[in-house]
């Protein structure tokens, strides 16, 4: 068991496990129940055409039952949505997946690809990610390459009944790999795109959506604004839908104004909309995506009041594909009280949709249309202060959850945070573990957009301040991905303290993908940056990380004499938690090269330091191999009494692989002390434990168990 590198901590509502394979952290919850199935489907929309023939064909593509399966059916089923944006493709792809959710009893996925935003794209590798970890794959035994992660994809599909919702899709490459390839599973893909790639190699039935019918169109319109008001003006009615151009998103967003304003009448809408499409021809461009859209768009978005209109278009703002209501009243630079009721107001008005509690995103053609009003009616300055105003929220709300996840871990100067922006810290660890997952993506694209926007002290600060939330969930590859622009927008900036502190993260990212030159070469260059400014927390670390990877490749002198400096630095400079951290590393140096009294005392001169603080996980951390050393020089009572504190700790931790290593710890002392009937008991407690985790140490354990239940017998 490797030791821990970098700070934690953790309480009993969430489990933090640090150093496990590579050192990483991990959370793992008890075994128990089986966890409920997937259930991701956005709400059904409340307004739906029939679009029956489509429907049908949907129905037509369930998989076969089990007794045809076996007899030899599809390998797999696709179906593909392919249509102009606008035409409804979401909306039936989620509409259908409610109506059929209850044959797929195994669950239903749902992601977005964000092909068609402002934004970059959502990598297969992170949608691969997303679905493991809902599917209940613990985080640490998702593979960091796609290959990797799509291979297990389709293993934990195997024999499973799952449906899988692929919405906006740019490319066959996007979704190939989210495809399951068991025949009791259905994806349904929407895109913009043919996607004449996937009918033709994996035989997806492809259904292309047209506008509406003019006979539909009007249906869709009566459900909004009444069959009298329809019934009474035929021809008004009839040329508003042309005018929506047939499309369900104009249609909706015209029908909800209509009704909110019952004493006009559909001819003064006829009119009305008619000069705001002659006022926009001029605008007209070849290729514009807006051009069928963009009078519905003008007229609602010019009928809110002022304040409502800037709030819709500095949305558009946002860096991410949805928004919370804090995020949003930071960015607008309004009270939270009043995000939400303006936000309220603009899901009335079908202009923002609202798909979960508290989340909020945009139609692409509606965001498309906010970045322009906002491009034309703000100045640049003020766009800039906007968007300062969103990385600051998120800055600082993630520097709230650090101080609750990790309050050991490294703090930097942040710069003060408007008064006006609504920070909320959590109150536990799960809320800030719940943040931070909710707001990942986020997080990646605001990290993004500042770097090249030009806001390079946030593109370095942001990701140093989350650095523990991606190791944590093991999210490996954007972990490493923030840091590399977290270190290139710190050399934007010329900040040395911007360059070590990302660096050292790096080290330790690198060290987890096992690539260990890389990793020895961040730390290094960590080391000299954090001198540079003074940061001896990230100097002291930097040094215990080479120490770690040298004792890894088995340069145990290497090693010694790195984790010597690591204590000497955290020593000097009060650093106590570093110095209990390098004692504990400078014991297992000892104890490997069979210097056990050594390593003894140093196990015991960090406990005694890490108790003297109540870090009473770390404590624990440094009983087990203390126990183990206990255990080497034949001091089996020792042993035993270091191990069941231990385990008492990890238990009070919920920390679940370190539970079962103390429990097949314990059960060697208790073999060598002679009590089999206490050592099998801890074996197989531990074996319920690590079998689950996919721990190597599983097997070994399991042959124990046979052993002395053979001699036993025999």
């Amino acid at each position: 068991m490797h030791t821990a590198r970098n700070e934690s901590s953790g309480d009993a509502e969430a489990v933090i496990q640090a150093g496990t394979v590579h050192g990483g952290i991990n959370l793992f919850g008890r075994t128990g129940p089986a966890p409920p199935p997937p259930r991701q489907l956005p709400l059904d929309t409340t307004l739906f055409v029939n679009r029956e023939q489509t429907l049908t064909r949907l129905d037509a593509a369930l998989p076969a039952d089990g007794a045809t399966v076996a007899a030899g059916g599809l390998s797999m089923t696709v179906a593909a949505i392919a249509g102009a944006p606008g035409i409804g493709k979401t909306a039936l792809a989620v509409h259908w997946a409610h109506r059929v959710r209850q044959w797929f009893a195994d669950g239903d996925l749902y992601v977005d690809m964000r092909g068609y935003g402002p934004g970059p794209a959502l990598e297969v590798g992170q949608a691969l990610d997303t679905f493991l970890r809902a599917l209940h794959v613990p985080a640490e035994q998702i593979p960091t390459d796609t290959e990797g992660r799509a291979a297990l994809y389709r293993s934990v599909l195997n024999g499973k009944r799952v449906l899988i919702v692929v919405d906006n899709v740019s490319t066959v490459g996007q979704v190939r790999s989210l495809l399951p390839a068991t025949p009791t599973c259905m994806a349904i893909i929407t895109s913009r795109n043919r996607l004449s790639g996937l009918v033709a190699r994996e035989g997806a039935s492809r259904m292309t959506l047209d506008v509406l019918s003019p006979k539909e169109a009007i249906a869709l319109l009566s459900d909004s604004i009444g069959g009298d008001r329809v019934s009474a003006e035929p021809h008004a009615t009839a040329e508003l839908a042309r005018r929506c151009a047939y499309l369900p998103l104009a249609l909706r967003i015209i029908g909800e104004r209509i009704a909110n304003t019952p004493h006009a009448t559909l001819a003064d809408f006829v009119a009305d909309l008619a000069l705001v499409d002659h006022q926009l021809d001029a605008l007209m461009v070849d290729d514009d995506e807006l051009s069928d859209v963009r009078a519905v768009f003008s007229w609602s978005y010019q009928a809110l009041p002022d304040e409502t209109a800037r709030f819709f278009r500095l949305l558009g703002l946002h860096a991410g594909a949805d928004i919370s209501s804090a995020a949003a009243a930071s960015i607008t630079g309004v009270s939270l009280p009043r995000a939400r009721a303006l936000l309220d107001q603009l899901c009335a008005a079908h202009l923002v949709q609202n798909p979960a509690r508290d989340r909020y995103l945009f139609h692409d053609l509606l965001r498309a249309y906010a970045l322009e009003r906002v491009q034309v009616e703000e100045t640049v300055e003020e766009q800039r202060l906007a968007r300062r105003r969103a990385y600051s929220w998120y800055l600082w709300m993630a520097e709230e959850g650090r101080r609750v996840i990790l309050p050991y871990s490294h703090a930097i100067a942040l710069p003060p945070a408007d008064p006006e922006i609504p920070i909320a810290p959590p109150g536990s660890v799960a809320g800030a573990m719940t943040w931070f997952e909710q707001e990942r993506l986020n997080l990646l694209d605001s990290i993004r957009q500042a770097d090249e926007l030009g806001d390079h002290d946030i593109a370095w600060q942001l990701p140093v301040v989350s650095d523990g939330f991606f190791e944590l969930k093991s999210y490996w590859a954007d972990w490493r991905d923030v840091h590399l622009t977290g270190l290139r927008a710190a050399r934007s900036a010329a900040s040395r303290l911007g360059e070590a502190a990302n660096l050292r993260c790096l080290g330790d990212a690198y060290w987890r993908l096992e690539e260990r030159e890389t990793a020895l070469d961040c730390y290094r260059q960590g080391v000299d940056a954090s001198r540079d400014v003074g940061d001896h927390w990230v100097e002291g670390f930097c040094l215990r990380g080479q120490g770690l990877i040298h004792e890894e490749l088995g340069q145990l002198a290497e090693a010694l004499n790195l984790y010597g400096q690591a204590r000497e630095v955290f020593r000097h400079h009060g650093i106590t938690r570093g110095e209990g951290m390098s004692l504990l590393s400078l014991g297992n140096c000892h104890r490997t090269r069979g210097h056990l009294s050594t390593a003894i005392a140093h196990y015991r001169e960090a406990v005694t330091i890490l108790d003297g603080i109540n870090d009473r996980w770390s404590v624990a951390w440094v009983s087990y191999p203390l126990g183990l050393a206990y255990q080497q020089t034949g001091q089996l009572e020792e042993a035993l009494k270091q191990h069941q504190m231990a385990l008492e700790i990890f238990r009070k931790f919920d920390d679940r692989r370190c539970e079962g290593l103390t429990l097949a710890a314990l059960g060697d002392t208790f073999r060598t002390t002679g009590r089999h009937d206490d050592a099998v008991r801890c074996w197989q407690q531990a074996l319920q434990i690590l079998d689950p985790l996919g721990d190597p140490r599983a097997d070994s354990i399991r042959r124990l168990i046979k052993r002395v239940d053979g001699a036993e017998e025999a």
